[in-house]
């Protein structure tokens, strides 16, 4: 019996599996499991040990002379906090107009099941493999801890079934995350000279960064970008703040040394924490498996970071490709969802490529 991908897509996006929380997520990869396994019990399941970034495996059996081709899908999403400004409700996954809507339905919940269902369908001669993660959204933190686990496993490609439109994708800036904090002395708001204000220190740190911040640039990634995410500094009005915090968001085309470098040599900063490093990701589009691929390959990079960034240990050099059904536009906003008719050619044309693996 074959997996009906819409069924499976409005079963998962019914489920709350937002990032952070491992219960739901992993529940969910259990759900997964289950239905694909019934359909292809040649297939072994490995379950991560962590379980705060819970990972399960679905694969044939490991043949270094056979490698395997490779499908990553995190299972997390980001939060519905505006669910009363939707125009539905956001895990009600209701099927209307062609689409399935509702949180998670193109981030990345449809890619999941494309990639579930070729995987379940395959000839059992096949070597493939269904990786699914947790906590991508804020940090690829169950990806990182898979690929680290399954290193030296035999991969010859990875498909991350993030929303592209089911276009072809072969990379995307990494991601830096750094918590940035000023420290001050606490006086009465009546007596500001008295004291000396964090909140003023990190406000002159980031009117600099806007035109000092070293960005980098890349001919196929483009250019580094900034973005102070989150800013938090003092307790109540009249008190000077004795400490300050801004967490900015760059994304990187390098390592991005040259960027933690500046904010910490800041006199006004305190201390910087890492939050999240990933690399950036790019695939050749001249290798010859990326070629063949029956998609429009894009010109362009993807925007966002995707679990492709820590997969290195496990991929171990074999391409990897963002590429999968859903709307880039509506990931993380209100009234998310996925059309149908994407999700439906996605199925099939992961079918092709598993189908043309050795």
């Amino acid at each position: 019996m074959l997996i009906d991908p819409v069924d499976l897509v409005r079963e998962l996006v019914r489920r709350p599996t937002v990032s952070g929380d491992p219960r739901p997520q992993r529940d969910l990869m259990g759900t997964v499991a289950e239905v694909v396994t019934a359909r292809a019990p040649r297939l072994l399941r490995t379950d991560g040990e962590d379980p705060d970034h819970p990972w399960t495996l679905l694969a044939t059996p490991a043949d270094p002379g056979r490698p395997r081709l490779l499908f990553a899908c995190h299972v997390d999403t980001v939060p519905a906090a505006d669910a009363v400004h939707w125009q539905r409700d956001p895990f009600g996954a209701e099927a209307e107009d062609g689409r399935v809507w509702g949180r998670g339905g193109s981030d990345m919940k449809a890619g999941l099941v494309a990639a579930a269902a070729a995987v379940a369908a395959a000839d059992p001669e096949t070597p493939v493999g269904l990786l699914l993660t947790s906590d991508e959204e804020i940090g690829s933190h169950g990806a990182a801890v898979a690929a680290q686990a399954l290193a030296g496993s035999p991969t010859g490609a990875v498909v991350v079934p993030e929303a592209t439109g089911n276009e072809v994708v072969l990379g995307h800036r990494g991601a830096l995350w750094l918590a940035v904090r000023a420290a001050g002395r606490a006086a009465h708001g009546s007596t500001p000279h008295l004291g000396h204000n964090a909140v003023l220190d990190l406000v002159a740190v980031l009117a600099r960064a806007g035109a000092d911040l070293p960005l980098a640039s890349e001919p196929f990634l483009g250019t580094e970008t900034w973005n102070p995410g989150v800013i938090a500094g003092g307790t109540v009005p009249n008190v000077v703040p004795d400490a300050a915090e801004v967490v900015v968001d760059m994304r990187t085309v390098g390592d991005g040394a040259a960027l933690q470098a500046w904010w910490r040599a800041q006199p006004e900063v305190a201390e910087v924490d890492v939050r999240v490093d990933l690399p950036p990701l790019r695939t050749d589009a001249d290798d010859p498996w990326v070629r063949a691929l029956p998609a429009t390959v894009r010109a362009e990079p993807a925007t966002y970071f995707t679990d492709g960034s820590v997969l290195g240990p496990l991929a171990a050099g074999a391409p990897v490709v963002v590429w999968g059904p859903g709307t880039p536009a509506v990931m993380h906003a209100r009234d998310e969802y996925v059309e149908v008719a994407e999700l439906t050619q996605a199925v099939a044309v992961f079918g092709e490529v598993v189908s043309r693996w050795g």
